[in-house]
């Protein structure tokens, strides 16, 4: 039997020859270092729906989609209706424009905390502001997340985001010193540590559901407990909702946790598959960045970049809110229940040699090691094996035209059905059937 390099290989040789170019001129060949597996990625043509083309004419059904950012799937008719219409009026005007004050308009009847909304171009810019704006209310320096939390490549942030978390990510951070990790879901350790830091501490930043750091949900009453001791302390409690914005329900997850954060940023969906990031927060915080008000000794920049709130970003992402809503819960019904069905189904497969994570349409599998039978947070995640979890997905591209990004959570789409579950089953059965010989 071919083995499944040989396999991925043979189907991807434009792919091949064209990686070797872009190593030539881009570094690793890539622009976001996840992109990059081995033996080399295939190089996409074109996306629509749930399918990715590459270049080789090969399909793929789409578990990444855009970084879980496509919910409606690719080049949605709706939003590409509207993004051409934009493009015929101009792309990029440097100027106000009234899509934004739509759009803004509908995010503040979502997201209860957007009392005032400031747009950036991508997430990484939206928690690096949020950041800088508790700082400047507070007059604190210490910003405290959670091991494992992935909030963008921002100096402000960039800590404990891979295994062992005890090792630097990068060089060239200036600030990890201001920086504290808390373990997700050990609510007894992090108030240990914040209570550590309480004097200087400025806020704390958490995802609802831990992305990058394996499909984790934190818990309402870790989440609450948090809270409590970050209002207790006069810092700000903060949610990155750039994952979970618009995911699960319209709007954000933490009002069903009965929550009030001061900032939350958002992303991904939000911007209907265009460059974004939202700094959503409550007036009386985000009038820190109003300049008409505030001297430069009170002021805080934040936001603003040339191509911030630029009008085709924001008819897309307005016509996404449009879409979403007038889906009602029927669309979120659709996708908790395809999510609830691969989970189950997983598990089933896999039995005692996986745990599966996830919520709602938001999944991943992890083979644990040792007898490890929950995973809670980052750091059992990273002692499972991360070999076996790319082997199963780099199959599922090489053999069964299936996506994943190697060892990233899947997410479902409006366009996913049934019977993608019922493909994934199969390709996942063979996969099991052949690791167990």
């Amino acid at each position: 039997m071919t083995s499944v390099q040989e396999a991925y290989r043979k189907k991807t040789r434009k792919s091949a020859r064209l990686f070797t170019k872009a190593k030539k001129v881009h570094i690793n060949g890539v622009h976001h270092n996840i992109r990059f597996f081995e033996p080399y990625p295939f190089i996409t043509k074109s996306a629509e729906g749930k399918f990715l083309e590459d270049v080789d004419s090969n399909k793929y059904v789409d578990y990444w989609m855009g970084h879980w950012s496509l919910i409606l799937g690719h080049a949605q008719k709706q939003i590409q209706k509207k993004a051409v219409g934009q493009l015929k009026k101009g792309w990029m005007h440097g100027t106000s424009n009234e899509n934004a004050i739509s759009f803004s308009e509908k995010i503040s009847k979502a997201v209860p905390v957007a009392e005032k909304i400031r747009y950036a171009s991508t997430g990484t810019e939206a928690t690096m502001y949020s950041v800088r704006l508790a700082r400047a209310v507070t007059g604190k320096k210490i910003i405290a997340k959670i091991d494992g939390g992935w909030h963008g490549y921002t100096t402000d942030l960039l800590k404990t985001v891979n295994w062992p978390f005890d090792v630097s990510e990068s060089q060239g951070l200036t600030d990890e010193e201001h920086i504290v990790s808390l373990p997700l879901n050990n609510l007894q350790e992090s108030l240990k540590i914040i209570n550590s830091v309480k004097k200087d501490l400025a806020g704390v930043l958490i995802e609802p559901v831990l992305g990058g750091g394996g499909a984790i949900p934190a818990t309402q009453e870790y989440l609450k407990g948090i809270q409590e001791i970050v209002k207790t302390n006069n810092a700000l409690f903060m949610l990155d909702e750039i994952v979970t914005g618009f995911r699960f329900r319209y709007g954000c997850i933490y009002p069903t946790m009965k929550l009030d954060p001061d900032i939350v940023t958002l992303g991904k969906i939000v911007g209907g598959g265009f460059p974004i990031g939202v700094i959503c927060g409550k007036d009386e915080i985000m009038e820190h960045a109003n300049t008409s008000v505030n001297s430069k000794k009170n002021r805080t920049y934040i936001g603003g970049g040339t191509f911030s709130a630029n009008p085709l970003t924001m008819i897309a992402g307005d016509t996404t809110l449009d879409v979403l809503k007038n889906k009602k819960n029927i669309l979120y019904k659709k996708l908790d229940r395809l999510g609830r069905d691969t989970t189950k189904m997983l598990r089933k497969i896999f039995s005692h040699d996986a745990i599966v994570t996830g919520k709602g349409s938001l999944f991943m599998t992890h083979f644990p090691r040792n007898g490890m039978t929950e995973i809670n947070n980052a750091v059992d995640a990273a002692k499972c094996d991360s070999a076996r979890l790319f082997n199963y997905h780099f199959e599922m591209i090489a053999r069964n035209g299936i996506f994943f990004l190697p060892g990233k959570l899947g997410a479902f789409s409006d366009a996913h059905s049934i019977s993608d579950v019922k493909e994934m089953k199969k390709a996942t059965e063979r996969f099991a059937s052949n690791f167990k010989r």
